[in-house]
Parts: structure tokens; C-alpha cells; sequence
């Protein structure tokens, strides 16, 4: 099947990948059916102005917070490679490429003693990602430092995007499903090299404290919910602290994250993960919603 998707695909500079392998940061392999890697923005906008709009076409970054299918992903994948992963600095402004990793904008941002952006370094995955989901941790998220976006509609056309026309709220924003982020400017605080690595340090010490983040994970499982309790209280609460499924389990360390303590499948993920939640919405009439995103065929 995926030869014949491919003839229908438009002639590229970058590079097609028939049946090529997927793998997230639960450590679970799958497949494309075509990966695209475009070689650079204009290689991107003339696939999508030429692609037929009846192929499914599906973004992945760093595949931080997501779980794909056993069965893998129909159509075409696109994943933006080292162009547009590029970062450079001018007075209070970082310009980055979408699929620069957060970890390494806030690294760019001690270099450049930049404060606002140490948040970045709690953040698996890339910027892209962090401005479609409005990542953020420790009461610090992308809607405060993001100052402009460029993106591509998924017919080609490029757009620069400001913050407002986002209408971000707590992990999400109104627009990011019709666009491709490809390149972002985000704003600083001028500060020293000593404070923003001191508050680098903090942070990452307290993630590591109290997240299980050196085991196979895809971070915070479901977002929390309106008023003070949050998700881990409500999954502890339901009784699955350490629950499993096969080798899918829900974190002792932090309840909110799951983990594959083996050789887990993205099934056992979904299946404890939808368990979980209908025990908390009957035990305590919370509807649950997963913040890990989930693609592929069923």
C-alpha cells in the first residue's frame, strides 16, 4: 500500500521513508507508512501545496508526549529534522526553529543570561510541541514567552502568527490544529549566566525529586482538572498508584505518569491509562483529560 501512496506524493528535495519506524519516548516501536522529512521550509510548503487532500497527514516532534498505535500511522508522517532545528539570539529575542529541543533553548537562554525561559529545561520534547500543547511546568508555560510564530497551513500557505491570535489556555491554544509550527521568537529578561543556571538547577532538581523521569515515560498523563485537586490526587485516590497492565504502570514516584517498566505495547498504555480514568470519574465524578495525545490506527 505504501508504494502506492508514494506515487501519489509530489516530487521533494527532502527525503520519503516507506514503512519507517517510530519510536516515542515510552520506547515503543511502530511504523509510517511514509515518514516525510522535508529538507527545509520551502521543501515543506510545496508538499502541502501539492499533496492530494485526501492523505492523511500527521505532525510528529520529538514524540515526548504521545502514544502511537500498535498498528502505526496511515498516510504520511512529517518530522522536521536538524534545518529546523537551529536557534540564534539577538538582544532579548530567541529565534527558533520548531524542532529545536526545549532543553536546548533554555541551555541557549543561561548562555545568553536570558531569564523566563528556565522552565523550558522541565519540558521533554520540542518547541513546536510545547506551543501547540502551551508546555509548561512549574507555574511557567509558552504563552508568556512566545512573541510570534510562523507557520504553514496545511495547504502551503505561511502565516506569522502573534501570541494573541493563539488564545492560549492551560495546555492548549484555539488555533494550533490548523497550522504546521515551523520557527517561533521568544522573549527574555535580561539577567546574569549565575542566576539563570542557578534557577536551571532548581528546577531540574526538584523534577528529578519528584518525577520518574529517568524510566521509559511520555511525562504528565492527563491534564488537571478545574479547582484545587490535581490528577495524580484523583488517579492515587482511585487506587492506581503502581497499577499495571502487562508492562505498562502507573508511576509509584508520580501517579500522573505512566511508565514501560519492560516491553510494553501502546495497547497496555491506552487500556491502564482509560481504566484509570473511568475509575476516577466514578469514584469521584472527575472526567479526566488525557494530555498525552494519542495517534495511529485503532
Amino acid at each position: 500500500m505504501s508504494q502506492n501512496l508514494l506515487q501519489k506524493l509530489p516530487k521533494v528535495r527532502g527525503e520519503y521513508r516507506q514503512n519507517a519506524l517510530l519510536k516515542n519516548w515510552f520506547d515503543i516501536e511502530t511504523y509510517a507508512e511514509i515518514l516525510f522529512k522535508p529538507a527545509d521550509i520551502s521543501d515543506l510548503q510545496g508538499f502541502l501545496k501539492n499533496c492530494p487532500a485526501e492523505i492523511c497527514i500527521t505532525i510528529l516532534g520529538a514524540a515526548s508526549n504521545l502514544i502511537i498505535r500498535d498498528n502505526g500511522v496511515e498516510g504520511v508522517v512529517i518530522r522536521l529534522g536538524r534545518e529546523f532545528a537551529k536557534i540564534s539570539v539577538q538582544e532579548k529575542f530567541i529565534t527558533v526553529g520548531a524542532a529545536a529541543l526545549c532543553g536546548n533553548v533554555a541551555l541557549q537562554s543561561k548562555i545568553s543570561a536570558l531569564t523566563g525561559l528556565e522552565f523550558l529545561s522541565g519540558i521533554p520534547g520540542s518547541i513546536g510541541g510545547a506551543i501547540a500543547m502551551n508546555g509548561g511546568c512549574y507555574d511557567s508555560d509558552m504563552s508568556q514567552i512566545l512573541v510570534t510564530a510562523l507557520a504553514l497551513d496545511y495547504q502551503g500557505n505561511i502565516h506569522e502568527l502573534k501570541n494573541s491570535d493563539f488564545q492560549f489556555y492551560y495546555r492548549g491554544n484555539k488555533i494550533a490544529k490548523n497550522f504546521i509550527f515551523v520557527e517561533a521568537v521568544l522573549k527574555g529578561f535580561e539577567s546574569t549566566f549565575e542566576a539563570v543556571s542557578e534557577k536551571i538547577s532548581e528546577l531540574n532538581r526538584k523534577r528529578e525529586a519528584a518525577q520518574p523521569i529517568r524510566a521509559k515515560t511520555g511525562g504528565s498523563t492527563f491534564k488537571n482538572p478545574d479547582g484545587d485537586q490535581k490528577a495524580w490526587q484523583l488517579i492515587d485516590k482511585a487506587g492506581f498508584r503502581a497499577a499495571s497492565i502487562g508492562d505498562a504502570q502507573f508511576s509509584e514516584k508520580h501517579c500522573n505518569f505512566m511508565i514501560n517498566t519492560g516491553k510494553a505495547r501502546a495497547k497496555d498504555l491506552i487500556d491502564l491509562g482509560n481504566k484509570a480514568k473511568k475509575a476516577v470519574q466514578d469514584g469521584s465524578g472527575v472526567d479526566l483529560e488525557w494530555e498525552i495525545k494519542i495517534i495511529g490506527k485503532e
